[in-house]
């Protein structure tokens, strides 16, 4: 009997290939990438067409081997990562170590047992009709790949070298999320220029022949749009028009279709997911990755629900179309189908040759599984369900009423209109309607009407020529007149919906990429959310302005978006991939060079304050630290040294503020004074102390929200006698568990290990890591 060895990424989606598949094949995992460029240095051999040098990834020696072994004992080896580029590289990669041929990429995957399977979805048809007609690795995919890696290591490996020199330590630059910073950054200055401006409304209660009242809002003035700049413009108004009959001009009624929007591709699943789930773009791929490998549910076992989540293309085939036609034939009825499949067409800069993201099977109905999934897993499948069905459902009709009717006997010729609204047919909308971002509507007043226009509200028969009065109701200063005071608003901080859909507009960036984006740059504290919006740090904007005068190149969005062309072109074959890198590395090796000369934060000397140190009476100094700036006393290096330290803020005027340190109160009590213990901030961070200190002096370090793997006690920050920071059980030195990572209180979403680690390297900064050696999980 033959033997076959099938080769995924994740030990989730094997579990759910084997259930499939007979005793013929053997399924094994790699846990994601098994060679990577070397954590060291930068392995990229500028000098010789960018070569990158990759070695295998620590702790994925083993899996290599075991690889490698089952590979020798098969008759056929199908590798089957995910289909896109990082699938292709983790292929392409194994591949070379079963081929031996590690330095000869022609020869790659040619081995005539060695192929390459697609598994768009894992359902047992799906898999059994990839292996019937499996290829090779597609080696333009890879160059895509090994494009994109190589130059985020450039940037990564020399952009954060300058930055270390001329900001701080530790900060990190990336070709995309430094232009995401400065999205964030330019949105925060131009609402800080925005002033506001003042305008009225006024709305007008009236009644015809027929009930009920209606409200009608003034749309022009002698033909001009209404603009009502003051509260004295709109009393002139309201006084001229009060008392007065209105007559209706005109009576204008259309039929109006609402189309069903597409079925998700995965820019749009992270948007949507952001407005109506509030889950963020992390959270959105994590579930949907898991969803697409497989998840329990009862007898059925490990059960693909959806289709690969990572695509640009709102294609679907025609097996499933026709399934999701009988569904909402059988559920709605006929009317509510289309006479034909609905078909969407793929935008020009799709890179991904896949399906939109849908169920695997549109039968099986998101409360038919609920009681399998926990609630996020529900939610987002619910999501995604109701969208794809939807797509295939007919539009929804709407029947538009606009009504304009004007005072008699006014001195000017006033204009108002009343927008109604009736659902004629639901169609698609009794499923699914797309969510909006409110806060981009309410900042245009021109989209009001198109908003009430889309609003349902029915208005009373009425007729050109019909007279109509005006109706007191509560609250309106002359009886049927409303005049409402309102202000233009500022353009709106990014969320994670808004800033996904300015990236894609601009081409900054590839959908695959916009969770790790949104994500990186909150993580190395460049910006951070304030009420669900994204806000730069002082951190963030620091960097930014560096980064914005050393390198107006490689931080133009227009420049940024050429680039992401190109590399298109790589993974379409139409241009090399050194060349792509190249023309990338040119202007940003002569940026590199002039930005060494530029002034940072560390070249610039502060003058002393006029604020004298509580301690020892010198004027105080600011400082620069990975806080951003600070206080702190010259004599720090004075023998003694003063250590005083002052977090300030600086006013409008340029006067500096001292920002008390407030102690934040905590539910514990002291174990040797008993009174109550709170949270101090030191010269390395916070801590919790008694807040009888100096009488007693008790501290302790506060948790980081992760169990000891080994007695279950509270994983905290300590100090070394050398002053080095590690992190161990709070029962340290008796539970010996310690380590040099920060652990980070979340599961690793790959191999599902309790919690992740932060990594700090030169080349990178900080990242945040698997802790298990045998998986490659990064953020």
């Amino acid at each position: 009997m033959s033997k076959s060895l099938i080769i995924v990424e994740s030990p989730a989606k094997a579990r759910t290939i084997t259930k499939y598949l007979g005793r013929g094949y053997t399924v094994m995992a790699s846990v994601g990438h098994v060679k990577d460029l070397p954590t060291s240095k930068l392995g990229v051999d500028i000098e010789h067409d960018f070569t990158p040098q990759y070695v295998i990834i620590k702790g994925k020696a083993q899996v290599l081997a075991e690889i490698k072994k089952k590979a020798k004992e098969a008759d056929k080896v199908y590798l089957a990562p995910d289909p896109d580029r990082e699938g292709e590289a983790i292929a392409w990669h194994i591949a070379q170590e079963i081929d031996g041929k590690s330095f000869d990429r022609k020869a790659v995957g040619k081995n005539r047992k060695v192929f390459r399977v697609l598994f768009n979805e894992i359902t047992e048809s799906a898999i059994k009709r990839a292996l019937q007609s499996p290829g090779q690795v597609d080696m333009k995919l890879v160059n895509a790949q090994q494009a994109r890696r190589v130059l985020d290591r450039i940037v990564g490996y020399q952009g954060s070298q300058l930055l270390w020199k001329k900001v701080r330590r530790g900060l990190s630059m990336g070709r995309v999320q430094s232009v995401a910073v400065k999205l964030i950054c330019d949105r925060e200055r131009e609402r800080e220029a925005f002033r506001s401006e003042e305008y009225w409304s006024i709305t007008a209660t009236l009644a015809g022949k027929n009930p009920p009242p209606f409200e009608a809002k003034l749309h022009s003035i002698n033909g001009q749009d209404a603009e009502i700049p003051s509260g004295t413009e709109a009393e002139r108004i309201v006084a001229a028009v009060g008392g007065k009959d209105f007559i209706v001009r005109s009576v204008e009624r259309k039929e109006k279709k609402r189309n069903p929007v597409a079925p998700f591709i995965t820019s749009r699943l992270q948007q949507e997911a952001a407005r109506k789930l509030h889950f963020s773009p992390k959270k959105t791929m994590t579930l949907a990755q898991q969803l697409y490998e497989g998840m329990e549910i009862g007898k059925e076992g490990p059960v693909g629900l959806i289709t690969y989540m990572r695509t640009d293309s709102p294609r679907i085939g025609k097996e499933a179309a026709e399934e999701a036609r009988q569904v909402v034939s059988e559920r709605f009825g006929a009317e509510y189908l289309p006479q034909t499949p609905n078909v969407y067409k793929t935008q020009k800069a799709a890179q991904e040759a896949h399906e939109a993201i849908r169920p695997t099977s549109a039968r099986r109905d998101p409360d038919s599984i609920k009681r399998f999934l926990e609630r996020d897993h529900y939610q987002l499948y619910k999501l995604i369900w109701n969208r794809f069905i939807a797509s295939q459902m007919a539009p929804a009709v709407l029947e538009v009423t606009r009504v304009d009717c004007s005072p008699e006997q006014t001195p000017d010729t006033y204009v108002f209109r009343a927008n109604g609204t009736v659902v004629k047919f639901a169609g698609h909308t009794a499923v699914y309607q797309e969510g909006r971002d409110a806060e981009a509507i309410a900042q245009n007043r021109k989209t009001d009407q198109e908003v009430e226009e889309e609003t349902e509200r029915q208005l009373p028969a009425l007729t050109e020529g019909e007279r109509l009065r005006l109706v007191a109701q509560e609250g309106q200063p002359v009886a049927g007149l409303l005049p409402k005071q309102h202000f233009t608003q500022p353009p709106p901080r990014y969320n994670e919906a808004l800033l996904i859909r300015e990236l894609e507009e601009k081409g900054i960036g590839r959908p695959s990429t916009y969770a790790s984006i949104t994500s990186t740059i909150q993580d190395r504290k460049y910006v951070e959310k304030k009420e669900g919006r994204f806000v730069p740090t002082e951190t963030g904007i620091v960097v930014n302005d560096f980064l914005v005068k050393g390198f107006p190149d490689i931080l133009n969005v227009d420049f940024t978006s050429l680039m992401e062309k190109e590399l298109d072109e790589v993974e379409e074959g139409e241009k090399p991939w050194v060349t792509a890198v190249r023309d990338f590395y040119v202007p940003f090796r002569k940026d590199i060079e002039k930005a060494k000369d530029l002034p940072g934060p560390k070249d610039t000397v502060e003058p002393p304050t006029n604020i004298p140190c509580e301690l020892c009476g010198r004027m105080m100094e600011i400082k620069w630290g990975r806080n951003g700036k600070f206080l702190a006393c010259p004599g720090y290096k004075e023998d003694p040294p003063c250590k005083n330290t002052q977090n300030f803020e600086k006013l409008p005027d340029g006067t500096i503020k001292i920002v008390a340190k407030e102690d934040a109160s905590t539910d514990e009590k002291c174990e040797k004074c008993g009174s109550p213990m709170v949270i101090k901030t030191g010269r390395f961070g916070k801590f919790i102390a008694c807040s009888a200190y100096p009488t007693c002096k008790t501290t302790k370090p506060i948790p980081l929200g992760v169990k000891c793997p080994q007695d279950g006690g509270e994983l905290t920050q300590k100090r070394s006698k050398k002053g080095r920071t590690f992190y161990a059980c709070a029962n340290y030195p008796k539970c010996e568990f310690a380590l040099w990572d920060r652990p980070v209180a979340r599961p690793c979403p790959q191999c599902h290990a309790p919690f992740l680690v932060e990594k700090y390297s030169k080349q990178t900064g900080t990242s945040v890591v698997c802790r298990n050696s045998e998986c490659d999980y990064k953020e």
